[in-house]
């Protein structure tokens, strides 16, 4: 006998190992810097530049890279920045052998920058890091038998979902923006901060296409040695190369903003007026598409004894994708701003997921929005301050329920504005993103082989030639069919019946089939 064979490859998560670890270090300020007086902002990334396995242990190296902006320690505190690294290395305890691929999820840090003295700082770090395993897996189905003898086939169509592509790539963001009339010209930057925004992604034919918003913020000094800023929101978009693809496919798509680099250009008289901006965007990629299966579910014949291997195999088919937004509006009562604050120059925001329960309504999400915001303050001594808080949030993302184990879930702040509202007051608005990718499981219980025995001679003689059958509930031709060594064709032509469908009580005739008609 002959099986044809389907092979289906499917993406599967594995379990995720979350590791916390503290750096702390002291850094001496670079001669080319001004003293250090006090701290206006600080922010830092991790950047993982190695993961390998050593024995129980998944060793983690890599930098911190930390930025500062502070007010220098002079007569008149001008604003200054300074940026630096600091090595790291991690061993992360794995409770069982990796299971697939190892892959960095997330890696996020909380810094703290105190000053020693003018010249050196102390940095503190609580550094997390979340490590995922991956894997794709390809299965076979069997979907025909072929061979010499009849072989009387029952099948069952499953529509499953197959991974058609997955990989890694990147994608150069590279934009400029133009100072508008009323900024002075750009001297020194003294500090950046872009960040990923809305983004879309969109299967084509052999690419995925990208559209996407930067938030840019650069603090700058001009030529005067004025402060001033440039706060905007810039599109861009593109396509990476995915050969194969075409438009209808599902995907999943994971974008990380890494690399960026902002510096001053000159316009076209010659002046500093234009900031560009250079980032690289890794793109994650796994491509699906659904196709409809015709499996073996059942055989028989009628001269041999049938036994089949069977082993359950678990697929998937795609439940939904949900693409939705939360919004959030808070007006904040801040009585330590209330006479301090001028203006508020940018804002920043980040998502913390407490608690995500699939329930039959959807995914109940509770978390919180962390956010910061730099504001101009009446103090000269210190001209900016920032405010550092967090908004209390609800969402449930409707998804038709379904099991929480199959569900694929990420988020991020798409829109996020602080206003000042008077006496204190300041208003939050946030627009919040969350996407799903459901699958649901598919059990299949698949024939992997059969053992075919022929019957003897008498015991084909013994078999009863006619059999008159009340039908019970659960009762199909085809089961009727295969008990009493005869076709589905058959039972239908002695009954006259058009149709497969019988009933509880229906009284049927069996004719055992004549093998020699075969």
């Amino acid at each position: 006998m002959e099986y044809l064979k389907k092979e289906i490859r499917t993406f599967q998560n594995g379990k995720t190992v979350n590791d916390q670890f503290y750096i702390d270090d002291d850094y001496n300020v670079p001669d080319a810097k001004k003293d250090v007086g006090r701290i206006i902002i600080s922010d830092g990334t991790l950047q993982v530049e190695e993961m390998k396995q050593v024995e129980n242990y998944l060793k983690v190296t890599g930098k911190l890279e930390f930025r500062v902006l502070y007010t220098a320690d002079e007569t008149i505190p001008e604003p200054a920045s300074l940026e630096g690294r600091i090595p790291f290395e991690e061993m992360i305890y794995l409770e069982q052998e990796p299971d697939g691929n190892l892959v960095l999820k997330t890696a996020d840090v909380d810094l703290t920058v105190t000053v020693i003295h003018s010249r050196k700082l102390n940095i503190k770090t609580l550094a997390e890091i979340t490590i995922g395993m991956e894997k794709c897996v390809g299965e076979e189905l069997t979907t025909d038998i072929e061979g010499e003898n009849p072989v009387f086939k029952k099948t069952k169509e499953e529509e499953l979902l197959k991974v058609f592509a997955t990989g890694k790539d990147t994608y150069r963001i590279k934009e400029e923006v133009s100072l508008s009339g009323t900024k002075e010209n750009i001297g020194t930057i003294l500090w950046t901060d872009v960040t990923g925004g809305k983004a879309d992604t969109q299967i084509g034919t052999d690419e995925l296409l990208i559209q996407g918003e930067l938030n840019i913020f650069c603090l700058y000094e001009s030529v005067e040695e004025k402060t001033d800023w440039i706060n905007r929101t810039v599109p861009y978009e593109g396509r990476i190369e995915c050969m194969g693809t075409v438009p209808g496919m599902y995907h999943q798509a994971s974008l990380n903003l890494t690399d960026v680099n902002v510096e001053a250009r000159m316009d076209e008289n010659g002046e500093m007026r234009i900031l560009g901006i250079e980032a690289t965007l890794e793109v994650r990629l796994v491509v699906y598409e659904e196709e409809k299966i015709q499996i073996l579910e059942d055989m028989y014949m009628l001269d041999h004894v049938c036994v089949p291997d069977i082993k359950e195999k678990k697929y998937f088919r795609l439940k939904l994708q949900n693409h939705s937004k939360c919004r959030i509006a808070e007006e904040l009562t801040l009585p330590e701003l209330k006479d301090n604050i001028l203006q508020i120059c940018y804002c920043k925001g980040k998502i913390q997921p407490e608690s995500t329960k699939a329930e039959e309504d959807g995914i109940h999400i509770e978390g919180v929005l962390h956010m910061m915001f730099l504001y101009v303050r009446e103090d000269d001594q210190m001209p900016f301050g920032v405010w550092q808080g967090m908004v209390p949030f609800t969402y449930l993302l409707e998804n038709g329920g379904g099991e929480p184990e199959a569900e694929e879930l990420d988020w991020t702040v798409e829109q996020l504005s602080v206003g000042l509202m008077g006496n204190g007051e300041v208003e939050v608005k946030a627009v919040l993103a969350f996407n799903c990718f459901q699958k649901e499981p598919v059990m299949v219980q698949n024939i992997e082989s059969a053992k075919f025995t022929p019957m003897s001679t008498e015991e084909l003689e013994n078999r009863p030639g006619i059999v008159g059958y009340f039908v019970k509930n659960g009762d199909t031709l085809w089961n009727l069919a295969k008990k009493y060594n005869t076709t589905v064709e058959n039972i239908k032509e002695v009954n006259h019946m058009e149709k497969e469908d019988v009933n509880k009580g229906d009284k049927i005739l069996i004719f055992k089939q004549n093998l020699s008609i075969l």
